[in-house]
């Protein structure tokens, strides 16, 4: 899927590396113009302009790339959505493509040292709000509810338990705890008698979204924690209830 990124975006400042150019003299001593020195990312008006680089070093250089690559997932996963939307892939197509931005995305917020994703897409004007929800409030590929089996509800709760043993044997890093947050969510969107609003779906989701703000070796505090482990143990409760 093609993505067109707007002069807006960082990829659109950094691929504009430089302006060619020198500078012009004047009279028979050939003395340099005043225009001729120029301040980074300025354009000086010349016959001959001077080259002008848009970053200083490599680092910054590579910072630009990295900002780039993040604009373009953002945007990318915004128009997957629209075309998931209207039909126009199919929903292996779509679950496995977003699956894999979603991975790129946190790899690429990361490298960019972006924390904040709402300030970044306004800093760069990138209005792509379906691109946001899915990577930085939901945080995994939208998942059509089948109708529910003995082997979903057995999933259900088997990643419950991985769940909380998990965090009782002290595995509270996000990078620990996401991955089996978002499998604990992929299931139970898969169990069609579920509502939308049912306790457990909105409790798990909220903390996705959580776990989206913070940094992969960020560690949840013994507050998170026992919070945490209660809501997980009420979901699980209800779960049980309802099935």
């Amino acid at each position: 899927m093609a993505v067109f990124l707007g002069p807006n975006s960082p990829s659109f400042i950094a691929s504009t590396s430089s302006y060619s150019s020198t500078n012009s003299s004047h009279g028979s001593g050939g003395s340099a113009s005043p225009l001729g020195s120029t301040h980074l990312g300025s354009v000086v008006a010349s016959s001959r302009p001077n080259e002008v680089k848009l970053y200083a070093n490599s680092k910054e250089r590579e910072q630009y790339d990295h900002l780039a690559e993040l604009f373009s997932i953002i945007k990318t996963v915004d128009a997957l959505e629209k075309a998931y939307s209207r039909d126009a892939v199919s929903i292996a197509e779509y679950q496995a493509s977003c699956s894999k931005l979603i991975i790129q995305f946190r790899t690429a917020k990361r490298f960019a040292g972006v924390h904040d994703i709402a300030q970044f897409m306004k800093d760069y004007q990138l209005d792509c709000p379906l691109g946001y929800h899915r990577l930085a409030v939901v945080g995994i590929p939208d998942v059509p509810a089948p109708i529910g089996t003995a082997k979903i509800v057995a999933e259900v709760v088997q990643y419950f338990i991985t769940l909380m043993d998990s965090l009782k044997l002290g595995m509270v890093a996000v990078d620990e705890i996401q991955p089996l947050l978002g499998d604990l969510m992929s299931s139970l969107n898969q169990v069609n008698t579920l509502p939308p609003e049912f306790e457990a779906k909105q409790k798990v989701q909220h903390w996705l979204t959580t776990l989206n703000k913070m940094k992969a070796s960020d560690e949840l505090d013994k507050e998170q924690i026992r919070q945490m482990m209660f809501d997980l143990e009420s979901s699980y409760n209800a779960f049980h209830r309802a099935i």
